[in-house]
């Protein structure tokens, strides 16, 4: 539960700090497309070098990195066998009964766990990198042609922003729900499936209990600073663009372009 990445900032003097919010947030959705329109095996290891690479520039360890994909581990293992054995096409390896392991079927289970790994790998980096300040004024500032049309863009950046720094709480609140049910005996990692699921019941009511005494906590904070009681709201810090997202932008454009290229095969290289 503490190794949860999602909503956690991580706080260094690096290049990729120091980058404004909005281009992280449009570099982050550039790249999640870029991985979902990869297919071969070339382009994933470019797309592997290219989240090595940002994160040594934004002077992360990579096993933080590493360890934000223990979340969804269980859910890349289960995917990753549904494609394994429901992929009939191609050249078969083995088979009994209907069970049926193809060669094309390997490639594509090795596909889906790579393009769920790298998406959250990419997206850690962007709250390790970002705090959750800067990412609710860049995706209220990301937003603003919205409110054109009276759409309340703060309102939503702000409900974004305090649903994504909640993750990490809640996580946390259900260890030290977990670890109290444990020092009065309960037991939540013995028995079947559905055994684990009952033992769980006595951790959920205490959970949402504390979500909503934290939310009605929270609320009354806001509503004592006088929060949204102006139409106009001013920032203190006005996001400005520098060098360094100029250079970030086309880097990354630059990376997009030479792995669409691998992707197509453009050099003949396979």
């Amino acid at each position: 539960m503490r190794e949860v990445s999602i909503g956690q900032y991580y706080p260094a003097e690096s290049f990729t700090h120091k980058l404004d919010a909005r281009i992280k947030l449009l570099l982050t959705i550039a790249f999640i497309v870029m991985v979902f329109l990869v297919q071969s095996l070339y382009a994933y290891i470019a797309v592997a070098a290219f989240i090595l690479i940002a994160t040594l520039v934004s002077k992360i360890p990579i096993l933080k990195v590493l360890k934000s994909v223990k979340a969804i581990i269980f859910i890349v293992i289960v995917m990753a066998i549904i494609n394994l054995f429901t992929n009939r096409e191609g050249t078969v390896l083995w088979s009994w009964w209907k069970v049926v392991i193809t060669v094309e079927g390997i490639v594509t289970a090795v596909k889906l766990a790579l393009r769920l790994i790298f998406l959250v790998m990419g997206t850690a980096l962007l709250t390790y990198t970002t705090t959750p300040m800067a990412l609710t004024d860049g995706m209220e500032s990301l937003m603003y042609p919205l409110s054109l049309i009276k759409v309340p863009t703060h309102d939503i950046a702000i409900i974004m922003s305090i649903a994504l720094r909640f993750i990490p709480i809640l996580m946390e609140e259900v260890d030290k729900i977990m670890m109290a049910q444990k020092a009065r005996g309960a037991c939540f990692d013995r028995g079947g499936l559905l055994k684990r699921a009952k033992a769980l019941l006595p951790v959920l009511i205490p959970l949402f209990v504390s979500a909503f005494r934290r939310a009605d906590e929270l609320a009354l904070a806001l509503d004592a600073r006088c929060y949204n009681a102006t139409p106009n709201r001013t920032k203190y810090k006005q996001p400005r663009l520098t060098w360094r997202d100029l250079v970030a932008t086309i880097f990354t454009a630059v990376f997009i372009v030479l792995v669409i290229a691998i992707n197509n095969n453009f050099w003949g290289l396979y």
